[in-house]
């Protein structure tokens, strides 16, 4: 899956969100840096999302895929 990065450099700081999932965000301080953290914090975010879905819904769930 691709997701889309928001980058931003401020004087020696480097800035970013992830565009389609609201929280995963971060600050470091080179572009290279900056862009292994977000994507570390956004498998850390689905993974979390992913479990709290599957809590939410208790037993007898079913999966589906959902193209947009």
């Amino acid at each position: 899956m691709q997701y889309t990065a928001i980058v931003k450099n401020d004087d020696d700081w480097w800035y970013g969100w992830i565009e389609e999932v609201p929280g995963v965000n971060c600050q470091e301080k080179s572009h290279d840096e900056l862009l292994e953290t977000l994507r570390i914090s956004l498998i850390e975010a689905l993974e979390f999302n992913k479990n709290d879905a599957i809590s939410s819904a208790g037993q007898g769930f079913k999966e589906e895929i959902i193209a947009v």
